[in-house]
């Protein structure tokens, strides 16, 4: 966990070119569970400390093709405690997975 001169407590900060390269480039939403996609990339979570649930910013994924999108997710909010293990519910309950999407391993949060 990285702490910002901001006074903010950040997991995976934005990457140098990010916005450039990714964001601006973006044109279109699919869901997660879409055949189209190949892999989220980035999953932004912002919350405030003591409240109870992450709130999602936004999910930016590619896909097979390699377009950057926007990623619909079934879900504006997860719980602090768990949030892992409660997208991997959502996920199987659409039939998605979790690890194969790499969801998991492309989380940031901000608090």
């Amino acid at each position: 966990m990285g702490y910002s001169n901001y006074g903010v407590n950040e997991i995976n900060p934005i990457p140098e070119g990010y916005l450039n390269r990714v964001t601006y480039a973006i044109k279109r939403s699919i869901g997660w569970d879409s055949k189209e996609l190949k892999s989220v990339i980035r999953l932004r979570l912002l919350s405030d400390p003591g409240y109870p649930v992450w709130d999602v910013s936004y999910c930016h994924g590619v896909t097979k093709s390699g377009e950057y999108v926007d990623v619909t997710l079934p879900f504006s909010q997860l719980p602090k405690r768990q949030f892992r293990k409660a997208i991997v519910k959502y996920a199987i309950r659409d039939g998605v997975y979790a690890r194969g999407i790499h969801i998991l391993e492309n989380i940031s949060t901000l608090i």
